[in-house]
């Protein structure tokens, strides 16, 4: 979990709440790392290159979207490898307010770079998730606008890669978690 420290000391979690904290309602000061030098942004209307600033981006591959429950129209990035689904903070797509979901691995969604499939894979805790209307209990491969549901939640699955695009070069890269 990535922590923050607001101006005033407030601890929370920046993949919760991002750069807002949410006792305060401040804004931590956007900052730049290259070569291990700190770059302050004094001036917002200062436009710069971002051009390999940040060498570890994990492009998105597709999205969940929200379509029924507590996160209705909300999105969630899928990513290259697995994408595990749950209430923790851990979870890589991570739905809050839906308590019939579990917190941990409730279902896993998978990208596949070098075959571009997408697959939903059944989770290791006790609910179940659903594609089109039945029950998954080994991997299946998704379609562009699947329906999947787990607890009281309905998603759409949108894909980018497959067939069509692919990210290429070193960003293609599956995650090690």
């Amino acid at each position: 979990m990535s922590l923050n420290r607001c101006k005033n000391g407030h601890m929370f979690s920046s993949r919760k709440y991002g750069d807002t904290c949410p006792y305060c309602n401040t804004n931590l000061e956007r900052s730049d790392f290259r070569n291990n030098k700190r770059l302050m942004l004094d001036d917002p209307d200062k436009t710069l290159s971002i051009s390999g600033v940040d060498e570890n981006v994990d492009p998105v591959t597709g999205w969940l979207v929200c379509i029924e429950g507590a996160q209705y129209g909300k999105d969630f990035k899928i990513r290259a490898g697995k994408n595990f689904i749950g209430r923790a903070d851990n979870m890589h797509i991570q739905i809050l307010g839906d308590n019939a979901i579990s917190r941990i691995n409730h279902a896993a969604i998978s990208y596949d770079s070098k075959n571009r499939n997408t697959y939903l894979l059944p989770g290791d805790s006790s609910g179940l998730a659903y594609l089109n209307g039945e029950a998954v209990y080994s991997p299946v491969e998704l379609q562009a606008f699947s329906v999947i549901e787990m607890g009281q939640s309905k998603f759409i699955f949108i894909p980018l890669c497959g067939e069509h695009f692919e990210w290429s070069g070193e960003q293609n890269q599956e995650r090690d978690e």
